[in-house]
């Protein structure tokens, strides 16, 4: 039996079909292009290769621990030894380590948070901690008694000079060698101008503060910068120039469903 003659095709309609899906896949692509250049993606130090966006750098300034307190009493001791003070003797204790063991969950979470997110230009830390009287000082420094005690034998005040002068040295250094493409956030108080004044004149509006800092204690600080870092979500930063310094407490923290230790920080 002869078959019956099949339906026509149309080249021009198969061709415009074609030509179609081809401009649509283009716009997809422009859209997911587009969507990408709004977004900064922290995918690693130093890595501005996703879009315009990206080339914007994230550089954090952690303010000191507090060097009287009874636990630096404890590791500053000679007769100490306990690992971190005997590591501290030796030479073998970094700044980072030091600052935690002194001051606890807060540091610690200062520390932890900037790791997480730190995204510096080029051949710049992307994690700095203000010191007593030594300046800006990488984390990883390595530390004795003496070394400890001297970057922390002044009182941390706008107007001591001995404070003051090496911390605008090394902020102005930064702040030459980020230029205006890399922002600089202060994980530290803002209610009293120890670290906002020095820093604000040399840094301007490039100076960014977590907005969820306010209102909340150094424990609450430490608590929610940890969690942060282990969930891989910032906090919303804003100008120290405009930034509210002074807040009502917020809701507290619920708690972890898991061990800080588990953290190994």
């Amino acid at each position: 039996m002869p078959q019956k003659p099949g339906k026509a095709r149309h080249p021009r309609r198969k061709a415009t079909k074609s030509k179609t899906a081809a401009l649509v896949a283009q716009g997809a692509l422009a859209h997911r292009e587009k969507a990408s250049a709004g977004k900064q993606v922290a995918s690693g130090p130093g890595d501005f290769s996703t879009g315009a966006a990206a080339a914007i750098g994230r550089i954090f300034l952690l303010s000191p621990a507090n060097v009287s307190g009874v636990r630096a009493g404890l590791i500053l001791r000679e007769e100490a030894s306990f690992p971190s003070a005997l590591r501290l003797g030796d030479g073998r204790l970094t700044l980072g380590e030091a600052f935690s063991f002194i001051s606890g969950l807060y540091f610690r979470g200062k520390l932890a948070y900037a790791r997480a997110f730190a995204q510096p230009p080029p051949n710049t830390a992307g994690t700095l901690v203000i010191t007593a009287c030594g300046g800006l000082l990488s984390p990883e420094t390595l530390l004795t008694r003496e070394a400890l005690r001297e970057i922390s034998s002044v009182p941390v005040a706008a107007s001591e000079a001995r404070y003051r002068i090496p911390l605008e040295r090394d902020a102005r250094l930064l702040a030459d060698q980020t230029g205006t493409t890399c922002d600089v956030i202060l994980l530290g108080s803002i209610a009293t101008p120890k670290y906002v004044e020095p820093l604000l004149k040399i840094f301007g509006e490039r100076l960014l503060f977590p907005a969820e800092f306010a209102g909340r204690g150094d424990m609450s600080r430490g608590g929610l910068m940890l969690r942060c870092a282990r969930s891989g979500v910032q906090l919303n930063y804003v100008p120290v120039a405009t930034a509210s310094r002074h807040g009502a407490r917020p809701v507290k923290l619920r708690p972890m469903p898991f061990k800080w230790s588990a953290l190994e920080m």
